[in-house]
């Protein structure tokens, strides 16, 4: 659709303004953009933040000050419709690479090629971003500089690619049936997992996911899980322990759910409420509930899902908990 392509339009400028931004011209790169009033949600330590001065204080001063020569390496970008609210959407996933030259967050500076892996979700209204959600995986950031905060991953670690197919990068206009079928695909592989969470059947068979999934699906999940490739070894390393070492798990929705073409992307603010019975991410079990803010990119092929990039806000599941590991990091390398 026409809206939609001068969407992805401003977007593309703006991401352009903000790469030959520094730490004191982002804030005004961001009010251009932005309304006043625009409503921010950013992952654990960043929060959620109202109009751009406040996004800038609180990210991109902080991070363009450590990283120096900063590109967003986007492997994924396109638009749409969310099914929820009926409100115009574009979503952008990738990797920001740039020298980590000074200490961030209490991370060590390496001097070296650096990536921050993040999905962007921006909400456009009258020619203006409304509402953004900002994820970043900041473990993946610590492997990288050698930390690793929680036990061994149950998946593989890398610096995960964009789609095999190479074509994420969604400029041209898309067939509106194609992007139907996608979402639908999409809902229907959400539906059944809602549906084990009410039959409490943590160890599905494979040819439940098999309806949805391709068999040598591939699932990028966020650093402290990792990444696995093909039904049952996606089964054996992240979906029976994420089931088995969680307890009372809540659905709680979506802020934002779209597709265009074969593509397709949600987040939650949170998507989920569950406890910890131990064993999930090599962590003994806790009483406290806790939300999970989980975004998930998808790529179909076909009448299945092919690829699958994830980002949980893992740092602020963990801190609701009583376990920061952030600040524990930072005590120990900068007592």
């Amino acid at each position: 659709m026409e809206r939609y392509q001068e969407h992805k339009a401003l977007i593309l400028n703006y991401y352009r303004e903000l790469e030959g931004a520094n730490a004191d011209t982002v804030g005004k790169v961001i009010q251009e953009y932005a309304s006043s009033d625009i409503d921010w949600y950013g992952v654990y330590p960043f929060h959620e933040q109202r109009g751009g001065e406040a996004i800038a204080e609180a990210f991109w001063r902080p991070f363009l000050s450590a990283w120096s020569h900063v590109q967003r390496r986007q492997d994924v970008f396109f638009a749409g419709t969310s099914e929820i609210d009926n409100t115009d959407w574009v979503i952008s996933m990738g990797h920001f690479m740039g020298l980590l030259d000074s200490n961030w967050l209490g991370f060590p500076a390496n001097r070296k090629m650096t990536f921050l892996r993040y999905a962007d979700f921006n909400c456009i209204r009258n020619g203006k971003l409304v509402r953004s959600g900002f994820f970043c995986d900041l473990i993946g950031v610590m492997h990288q500089l050698g930390i690793h905060p929680l036990p061994p991953q149950t998946g593989a670690s890398f610096i995960y690619p964009g789609p095999r197919t190479h074509d994420g990068i969604l400029l041209d206009p898309q067939d509106p049936s194609e992007s139907t079928k996608t979402l639908k695909l999409v809902n229907r592989m959400c539906q059944d997992l809602e549906d084990l969470n009410v039959s409490g059947d943590d160890y599905p068979p494979p040819s439940l996911l098999a309806k949805t999934w391709c068999e040598d699906m591939i699932w990028y999940g966020p650093a402290g899980i990792g990444a696995s490739y093909t039904i049952p070894r996606y089964q054996e390393q992240h979906q029976y322990p994420f089931r088995s070492g969680l307890k009372d798990k809540v659905f709680n929705g979506h802020l934002c759910r779209l597709a265009e073409g074969n593509y397709a992307g949600f987040f939650g603010w949170p998507n989920l409420t569950n406890t910890p019975t131990g064993g999930f991410l090599g962590l003994p079990a806790s009483d406290t509930p806790a939300d999970m803010r989980v975004v998930d990119i998808y790529r179909r092929e076909g009448d299945k899902l092919a690829e699958n990039w994830v980002f949980i806000d893992l740092p602020w599941w963990l801190q609701q908990q009583g376990i920061d590991i952030l600040e524990r990091t930072r005590k120990i390398i900068h007592p």
